[in-house]
């Protein structure tokens, strides 16, 4: 019988463990971890600052995060957690994955190792996969589409951030049928979204005063939207990404156009987003004639929904604001953790927006 994670540990806390904790995605979770009443933090890896304290590397977290950082050996992270969080760089996660699920251990990987159901698409899209065998028993962690199948999964597929933003900006126009099934997705993202790593292209002189496209038409995320879309449409969806870097540190906004099959009635596109996201502790549908900004959401979990539409060109203007780092990131991933868990969906997720 599966044990109950939740009641696990001592002194009523669930032992977890973090592996790539110095990264952007990383270090927020340790950021949101440290304020968790229920959950205590046993194990964290970093290969570049192993032996390193968490707070010598973040001296944001002193006091409040002083666990020792070690080399990644997913044998030792398994004895020291009941639910670990996997948040290491993309095509190298999958081999600590598949060792965790052998010692029966509960993950939730940030990476997008286990997001594509189909092990043909990380043929075209990555460079293959490692553990094609695991893809059926990941769930996709997107809570508000998948809360029952997350709940009792051994795996969770940590969606992707810009995925997050373009994937619950429309679903509900594609669960009504409302929507022709090709759309396009213009999003701006902070250069965090890019990870910790050393880059020329997101230096300083590089990035600042600056604003360009990249990898439009091929970015890896695009599969993961139309996979999800075309699921709750019920027949394939195509969609046209078109991603963008902007000089901030975090943040992604997204401008998706669709075309409707027939003019919506006055509220009625108010209605159907009200109605679908009901009870939805982060999603925020902005007031009619209103659109969000990347800041209205920084720092949170939550995700700012709103809507414009275009009665001459009979297409209906969605924009989505989340903070990639929380909602795109190391937030949703904990959340998954509390469904996981039966705890409230927004244990130490209840962050307000920083302002300014």
């Amino acid at each position: 019988m599966k044990s109950d994670p939740a009641k696990k540990g001592s002194g009523g806390t669930l032992p977890v463990a973090v592996l790539g904790a110095t990264g952007y995605a990383g270090v927020e979770l340790l950021r949101i971890l440290a304020r968790h009443p229920k959950v205590k933090l046993t194990s964290v890896t970093s290969q570049q600052y192993a032996g390193k304290r968490v707070s010598d590397v973040y001296p944001s977290l002193a006091g409040k995060c002083d666990v020792v950082l070690e080399t990644l050996e997913p044998e030792k992270a398994a004895a020291a957690a009941e639910i670990v969080f996997a948040a290491l760089p993309h095509e190298t996660s999958a081999d600590a994955v598949a060792s965790l699920l052998t010692r029966d251990k509960r993950v939730i990987d940030l990476s997008a190792d286990f997001r594509l159901h189909d092990a043909k698409d990380y043929d075209r899209w990555y460079k293959g996969h490692k553990a094609p065998h695991l893809l059926k028993d990941a769930v996709y962690g997107l809570t508000e589409l998948h809360r029952k199948e997350i709940a009792g999964a051994r795996l969770i597929a940590n969606p992707g951030c810009y995925p997050t933003g373009a994937i619950l900006g429309v679903a509900p126009l594609f669960a009504k049928k409302l929507a022709r099934n090709n759309i396009v997705v213009d999003a701006k993202s902070g250069t965090t979204g890019a990870g910790r790593s050393a880059s020329v292209d997101l230096s300083f002189s590089e990035v600042n005063e600056n604003f360009k496209a990249y990898n439009v038409g091929v970015h890896r995320h695009t599969p993961e939207m139309e996979q999800e879309l075309s699921e709750v449409a019920g027949e394939r969806v195509t969609v046209l990404f078109a991603p963008h870097l902007v000089p901030m540190n975090r943040g992604i906004l997204s401008t998706i156009y669709v075309e409707l099959k027939s003019a919506p009635a006055d509220g009625e596109l108010e209605k159907l987003y009200s109605e679908f996201y009901r009870g939805e502790p982060f999603v925020r549908l902005v007031p009619p004639g209103q659109l969000p900004q990347a800041k209205d959401v920084r720092g949170s979990n939550d995700i700012a929904i709103g809507l414009r539409y275009d009665a001459r060109t009979s297409r209906l203007v969605v924009v989505t604001a989340l903070d990639n780092l929380v909602k795109g990131a190391a937030g949703q991933a904990v959340e998954n953790m509390n469904v996981m868990c039966g705890w409230p969906e927004d244990e130490a997720l209840r962050e307000l927006a920083l302002v300014p």
